[in-house]
């Protein structure tokens, strides 16, 4: 049995090597195809990674209440110079989401851009006022010395935490812990802590947690207070808020809903009429994104289907000629014996062969593509082994599939006229 396959194997790669231009044209459309489906299939699952950990670091059980600057209006514009615009998050209705959410853990968050000293070194960035809770809803880890606890809070301590890019910012040869950090001109902190690396892009407004300084929450309503003055080319804006930020933690992923619906219907008239607050769901966001990736992701099996049903095309094409021009060899083998059934595995071998080479340099080539994708456009791309399998097990069945009708073609020839041919 193992002896007569290989005779037949044998014969199929000797026939197309008689031929090898058109035997290597013929499995470029498998190969490209194959190619396409594991580069395609790479992409595709990269972009389905970015957006699970963007909103893993967002926290799938968290709620997040923001406040945001309304679009200007004939009302704001028509302010006092030195008036402040009112908006955004109240202490009130952070409290009020806390008494309604009683299973939950809430953490109030502001923000201040001031810039911050160390010795000849010097950095402007975001100081987040938070409480003890912010870890635990960030999900971010303390690499050096502690996280903010309740007793700093109630002194107001001068107390702060450094994400990890500030760390190396500030104190590039030295050990920060127990150093100062200026900011203003005799706003000292003590660093009681160093982040570990967070690598997000999600942070304060759009700075990443890696830049921040964290300070507890009533030391920087005290120090910075609820007015914020912007100048900017001879003029200047001021803005009164209160939080930026509310974080909610449910307890569990079912709760993440009806926890939603609440912090909105708290929020409604902010929400619907002035516009200041933005409630974000993590968990609808990761629905949104992994259904949109499927339909991208149908949207590429599709293409790259394409491809390989052309290269499968080109397949049939090419052994309904070889048939052709083997006709007279095909009557012989008959006259001496030969069953439909022997024609019909030769030539389904030749379509195998041709189609298996290009499936594995297809792969070698698919392979290689994500590299070059993530090296030229800067773009995340993962090669799963079942992907791998499955472009292989495709171009594998395309040649068969394909060489069935040439196959039964050859082998249902009425072997006279077959002798017959020139």
């Amino acid at each position: 049995m193992i002896r007569d396959t290989w005779r037949i194997v044998r014969l199929g790669l000797k026939s197309l090597m008689l031929h090898k231009l058109r035997s290597a044209l013929t499995t470029a459309g498998i190969l490209f195809g194959v190619a396409s489906v594991i580069a395609m299939l790479a992409v595709g699952e990269g972009a389905k990674q970015d957006a699970l950990e963007r909103f893993q670091d967002m926290g799938v059980t968290n709620l997040i209440a923001r406040s945001k600057k309304p679009a200007e209006t004939a009302t704001s514009n028509s302010q006092s110079l030195w008036s402040a615009l009112s908006y955004g998050l109240l202490y009130a209705e952070a409290d009020l989401i806390q008494a309604s959410l009683p299973t939950s853990v809430v953490a109030r968050v502001r923000e201040a851009k001031r810039p911050m000293i160390r010795g000849e070194h010097f950095h402007t960035s975001i100081i987040v006022g938070t409480e003890p809770s912010f870890l635990e809803l960030t999900n971010m880890q303390v690499r050096e010395g502690r996280w903010l606890g309740d007793i700093d809070d109630r002194r107001l301590a001068n107390v702060c935490v450094l994400g990890a890019t500030l760390t190396r910012l500030l104190f590039p040869l030295e050990n920060p812990m127990d150093q100062t950090v200026l900011i203003g001109d005799d706003d000292r902190y003590r660093v009681v802590g160093v982040l570990s690396e967070q690598g997000r892009t999600a942070g304060a407004g759009s700075t990443p947690y890696d830049e921040c300084m964290f300070i507890p929450l009533h030391t920087h309503q005290r120090r910075f207070g609820d007015v914020n003055t912007t100048r900017s080319g001879g003029s200047f804006s001021r803005e009164r808020v209160e939080l930026a930020e509310v974080k909610v933690k449910m307890p569990s992923s079912e709760d993440v809903a009806a926890g939603a619906q609440v912090i909105r219907d708290l929020l409604a008239q902010r929400i619907e009429e002035t516009g200041d607050v933005l409630v974000t769901v993590p968990l609808e966001l990761l629905k949104q994104e992994e259904e949109s990736k499927r339909m991208f992701n149908i949207v590429l099996a599709v293409i790259a289907s394409i491809s390989l049903l052309v290269g499968g095309i080109g397949i049939m094409n090419v052994m309904l000629a070889t048939v052709t021009e083997r006709t007279r060899e095909i009557g012989i083998r008959r006259a001496l014996g030969a069953k439909k059934k022997h024609v019909v595995q030769q030539f389904l071998v030749e379509a195998g062969v041709l189609s298996a080479l290009g499936g594995v340099v297809g792969v070698t080539l698919g392979v290689g593509l994500p590299f070059l994708i993530t090296t030229w456009f800067a773009q995340k791309t993962i090669i799963l082994p079942q992907h791998v399998m499955l472009a292989f097990s495709i171009s594998a069945a395309v040649g068969v599939v394909f060489g069935l009708y040439p196959a039964w073609r050859a082998a249902n020839m009425d072997p006279v006229e077959a002798l017959r041919h020139e």
